[in-house]
């Protein structure tokens, strides 16, 4: 109880002041986010993916829309007046970022690209690769393995070339390092031009690498360039630096920097820009030319004479001059509320080391550390460290919690972050621990880059990171520590009190003062570049084996016990005794959907209110009928009536399918904006659309061509109310309040079929159930997700009973069975199921 008193009190502003300073901009940080970000505070929103794109401010975009209603920009490669407004406009544009930059249009020239990975694409494309021969030594392509997958895939390009390849470990760097550099005396050899690529900030792990790297290899002093004869050329990609830190182009002189700028402004997406040294302008090559590219060409001949100018020369066509011009106001916001990028980099540091010192301090009740952090220092130099910290958390047996499962109950508690490798493999391996071997072996077992598959055999696949931006709040560290307290802590809590003071002191030891000094026993620090994780031994508490033999019961039959149809996607229940199966599942489950004004398939995950609007279907009057609080019952027909106008079709996504919908009408839309308060309208599949099942057995084998509704992935989903005591058990040891009764939770997990089985889970066993006069076949095990710690009743958020069913499933969340119906000689002729049906299962050999 004392240590949990330190933790809380650890996690107070003053507690945070003693730590670091420099907080915000001399301003109220909470009054900057209540007046430019509303959509994160309205919404209660811990928002911690800045490296992935930070948040612009609504001011941005309010004087952006100003600036082109107020002002004409045509086409910049014209010659009128608003043309020559837009092309002075981006000049002015491309002045601003080399400013910002603290280098000059004579030092470097701008060339605007689809984004960062654009940029890259051009350096791949255009630098002077020379092919090895017989003759002599070729270009080597070299990067630090360290590296986003952009610039690892530049050997696409060189492969075919016969361009060398060398990979680089961070620690070669300067271990292989030469103190004289190579001289260029032997012949033509030393004409070669070699690319060096490195990131002036991991965006996995958020370590700095030192910008002083880039003279150390244009000058052959560092390694690989102490070691191969040529003239090297530095690409220092910034994309992820740029973002919270300084960047001084005169005094480290890349030739190459390409960088995006929705990663510094949030806005506009898809836009970038490749800094080009002048100096090495010339050298860069070019095949393609498309509109403004060039000085002059003939169609019937091979003849064509690219623009002097380096930006002329790359930017083929009519560049995005609008996205372009926006970038003025982000600069002007930027400096508007930070005062530059020193004040961001010391703002989001402070932050971040105030997080990992706790985090790397919390402890399990046993002692056990709750976090293995993958880092290189101890987040004491903002010039080494960025505001980003990546990790995974540990059981109280020191095992791996998925990522998957840690981002699922994150999102319950509307924190943002980001999971994966985060196309890093390089690091990911390193500091994971994963071989090349292993990666092949995930990507046979399934899992590929960007899925949930978090664990295999025990072993993380990824990891979890938070990031910082300017943004970001004291209040943002404080909900993010208690979230993974509350939550992935074995209780009491502990904390490593001995480390805990050493980090304070380093903190007072630059100009902070510490706080009380705590003492125990030392505890491991957090976990370095390349640790291995072993796996612990099975917890003693009751396993499910244990409850299943204590459950077990000879006596009991399978029956279904409830029915429920979801004629809306993510809409309420709607309970029957018995219902007729329909070509889909049952006949008008997920039939519609509800979509926002751009289209997109709402869900309760986005909009929690859709679980209080209750659809009613009456066969007899074929008529769907919708009941929400506070508001006139609707009713529509479940098919379009042949004399009515023909119906708006429309196309929309459900798990990467492509569906093809019908508009259900104006009526129906302005009661659900109404009811939502927001733009939205209701759609129905098409009647003449099929939408096939893609998942199958879990053994691998395909089953038949299944059509589907709009549900994610096949027709029935089955529970077994003997599973539910496993969930309740855990959260009755919880301490969080009132366990869900059974009922609530039955609605929580959605499922068509409830059936009253014999033992816990042994529905994941099943290969077939026959069910009244109707054959399925199980196709899967149905994976979970925080929709259901959404309230049917409230539309209220909870923790519960997500939490509960990791704990008894051991980290995996999976509740439930998918069926898919076999109809038998006939298949047009469907039967219907009733309540009180016996069940009757065949088990996978």
């Amino acid at each position: 109880m004392e240590e949990s008193n330190k933790f809380i009190r650890l996690c107070t502003f003053e507690s945070f002041k003693e730590i670091w300073s420099h907080y915000g901009f001399g301003t109220d940080q909470r009054d900057l986010i209540q007046r430019e970000f509303t959509r994160i505070k309205g919404n209660h929103v811990t928002y911690l993916d800045h490296a992935g794109t930070t948040l612009f401010p609504e001011s941005l975009i309010k004087r952006f829309y100003e600036d082109i209603t107020r002002n004409l920009y045509g086409n910049p490669h014209s010659h009128n007046p608003s043309s020559q407004m837009t092309h002075d406009t981006v000049e002015s544009v491309r002045y601003r970022i080399l400013e910002h930059l603290n280098t000059s249009p004579e030092e470097y020239s701008v060339i605007f690209t689809a984004g960062c990975t654009a940029a890259l694409k051009l350096v791949a494309d255009s630098f002077p690769w020379v092919s090895a021969s017989a003759e002599g030594s070729g270009s080597l392509f070299c990067y630090l393995t360290d590296n986003h997958t952009s610039v690892v895939g530049i050997h696409g390009v060189t492969g075919p070339q016969g361009v060398g390849t060398v990979p680089v470990l961070p620690q070669e760097v300067e271990a292989r390092a030469q103190n004289n550099p190579l001289s260029g005396s032997d012949g033509d050899e030393c004409l070669v031009p070699h690319l060096f690529c490195y990131p002036a900030q991991s965006n996995f792990s958020g370590r700095k690498y030192p910008l002083s790297y880039v003279r150390g290899i244009q000058s052959q002093c560092l390694y690989p360039a102490c070691e191969h004869r040529g003239r090297w050329f530095v690409l220092l990609d910034a994309a992820c630096f740029v973002g919270c830190s300084p960047l001084d182009l005169k005094q480290h002189p890349a030739d190459f920097v390409p960088i995006s700028f929705y990663k510094m402004f949030g806005f506009p997406t898809g836009l970038g820009a490749l800094l080009v040294r002048n100096e090495v302008a010339g050298l860069l090559r070019k095949s393609y030319f498309g509109g403004g590219t060039v000085s002059a060409y003939l169609v019937d001949e091979d003849y064509f004479v690219p623009k002097p100018h380096i930006a002329s020369r790359f930017e083929d066509g009519t560049i995005s001059f609008l996205d372009i011009i926006s970038l003025h106001h982000g600069f002007d916001a930027l400096l508007k509320f930070t005062g530059g990028m020193v004040n961001i980099q010391l703002h989001t540091f402070g932050l971040a080391r105030y997080t990992y010192m706790i985090l790397s301090c919390l402890r399990h009740s046993n002692g056990r550390p709750v976090a293995q952090i993958y880092c290189d220092n101890e987040f004491e130099n903002a010039a080494e460290q960025g505001a980003v910290i990546n990790f995974n958390l540990l059981d109280g047996y020191g095992r791996v919690v998925g990522y998957s499962q840690v981002d699922k109950m994150a999102s319950l508690f509307n924190i943002h972050l980001r999971t994966g490798c985060f196309c890093n493999t390089g690091a990911c391996q390193a500091y994971l621990n994963i071989s090349n071997q292993q990666v092949k072996s995930n990507l046979e077992a399934g899992h590929v880059c960007g899925d949930n598959i978090d664990l295999i055999e025990g072993r993380p696949t990824g990891s979890i990171r938070i990031s910082f931006g300017y943004i970001s709040s004291f209040e943002d560290c404080k909900r993010f520590l208690k979230f993974i307290a509350n939550n992935f802590v074995a209780k009491p809590l502990r904390l490593a009190q001995e480390r805990l003071a050493r980090l304070q002191s380093a903190s007072a030891a630059e100009g902070c003062s510490s706080s009380e000094e705590l003492t125990t026993a030392p505890t491991p620090g957090p976990a370095r570049y390349g640790l291995d994780i072993s796996p612990a031994p099975s917890p003693e508490t009751l396993t499910q084996e244990a409850f299943l033999k204590a459950e077990k019961s000879s006596g009991k039959t399978c029956t279904l016990t409830n029915i429920f149809i979801y004629p809306i996607k993510s809409c309420a229940a709607f309970e029957v005794t018995e219902w007729p199966l329909g070509p889909q599942g049952l006949l008008y489950d997920h039939m519609w959907m509800v979509v926002n004004e751009n289209g997109v398939c709402l869900s309760q995950k986005r909009e929690p209110k859709l679980c209080l609007i209750h659809p009613h279907i009456c066969l007899a009057s074929n008529t769907l009928r919708l009941q929400a609080s506070g508001m006139d019952p609707i009713s529509l027909p479940l098919e379009t009536s042949e004399e009515s106008p023909g119906p708006r079709t429309c196309r929309s996504k459900i798990c990467g399918d492509r569906v093809q919908t019908v508009d259900c009408g104006e009526r129906v839309s302005l009661w659900l904006s109404e009811f939502l308060e927001k733009p939205c309208s209701l759609i129905r599949q098409s009647p003449d659309f099929t939408r096939h099942m893609k998942i199958g057995q879990e053994d691998g084998k395909s089953v038949y061509p299944v059509a589907l509704s709009l549900v994610n992935e096949a027709q029935f989903l089955l529970i077994n109310r003997a599973s539910f005591p496993l969930v309740t058990l855990r959260q009755d040891s919880s301490n969080n309040g009132t366990p869900i009764d059974v009922l609530q939770l039955i609605l929580r997990f959605r499922a068509n079929l409830v059936i009253s089985g014999l033992v816990p889970f042994e529905e994941e066993e099943w290969s077939h159930v026959k069910l009244g006069g109707a054959l399925f076949q199980m196709v899967g095990r149905c994976g979970r997700c925080q929709m259901i710690g959404i309230d049917q009743k409230t539309g209220t958020r909870t923790q519960e009973p997500l939490r509960s069913l990791s704990e008894c499933r051991n980290g995996k969340v999976t509740f439930g069975v998918y069926l898919c119906h076999q109809p038998q000689r006939n298949p047009s002729a469907y039967v219907s199921l009733s309540v009180g049906s016996h069940m009757t299962a065949e088990t996978l050999k």
